[in-house]
């Protein structure tokens, strides 16, 4: 399947069911097309972004002992995982001359995002919570519309969004392992190995772009757009061995260690 097409067929589709449909055969980039800046993702009504600060909070841990409130967990998450995918396909079409191996990269990812929204919303339906049935912000697909380089989405969405999710996934393995629900704690269990793959992309194209003789930590410090920042690219518990995982040095991990949030 052609980049272009499966980008299309992701942002430009209504039903969530057509958002998540697999592409069909391996991925292709003969036709990138010019480029094609879109302003918001096509949803269905129910899934349309709410006005600020009208979606709801995630539940604190303490409360996940009843169902419903793991169920508004994931499907907060759920919204998460499906704007990093319409995020990946806006990339897609924004950039077109970006090399093929990361376009093809970008779309495989995708298939990634997919499966993680698919989870989400067949578990908070278990749960009893259907998707759609709350409001859903638009907080990480704001943020792609400042990208003005492939560098600037690499930096922001691997290796601060996807980053701070290898500490997120085990956080919240651990709060719905304390609720005795297995299953959900299961789900980010298998979101945090993949992100580790998705970071472990990040800091390939990290590499592969910055300017020559710069280094890794300087290039991703460079291309944070406030009120981003390094760390805002970690959660509580630090998952150092995932990071390293994923190709981060030391050096790099180290200074991500060390950063913090208390002079925001």
């Amino acid at each position: 399947m052609e980049v272009r097409a499966f980008a299309e067929q992701v942002l430009c589709s209504e039903l969530l069911e057509n958002k998540l449909k697999p592409a069909s055969g391996e991925f292709t980039d003969d036709a990138p097309g010019e480029p094609s800046d879109i302003a918001e993702p096509a949803r269905t009504e129910s899934l349309k972004f709410a006005a600020h600060r009208t979606a709801p909070a995630m539940p604190k841990p303490g409360s996940f002992k009843d169902a419903i409130r793991r169920g508004v967990a994931h499907h907060i998450l759920a919204n998460h995982e499906l704007q990093a995918l319409e995020v990946m396909a806006r990339i897609a079409l924004l950039f077109p001359a970006a090399p093929t191996d990361f376009r093809i990269g970008l779309c495989q990812i995708m298939r990634d995002e997919q499966r993680h929204t698919r989870m989400h919303v067949e578990r908070a339906a278990m749960l009893g919570v259907e998707f759609g049935s709350l409001p859903v912000n638009s907080y990480i697909w704001n943020k792609s519309l400042e990208f003005r380089t492939v560098l600037d989405y690499v930096v922001t969405l691997p290796l601060v969004f996807e980053g701070r999710n290898l500490d997120h996934t085990l956080e919240f393995a651990s709060y719905f392992e304390a609720a005795g629900d297995e299953r959900s704690a299961a789900i980010l269990r298998v979101i945090h190995r993949d992100e580790i793959e998705h970071v472990a992309f990040g800091m390939e194209w990290l590499q592969k772009l910055k300017p020559a003789g710069q280094s890794d930590w300087d290039a991703f410090c460079s291309h944070l757009q406030w009120p981003l920042r390094a760390a805002k690219a970690k959660g509580e518990v630090f998952q150092r061995d995932a990071r390293l995982a994923a190709g981060m040095s030391a050096d790099f991990v180290d200074h991500l260690e060390q950063e913090s949030d208390s002079d925001a």
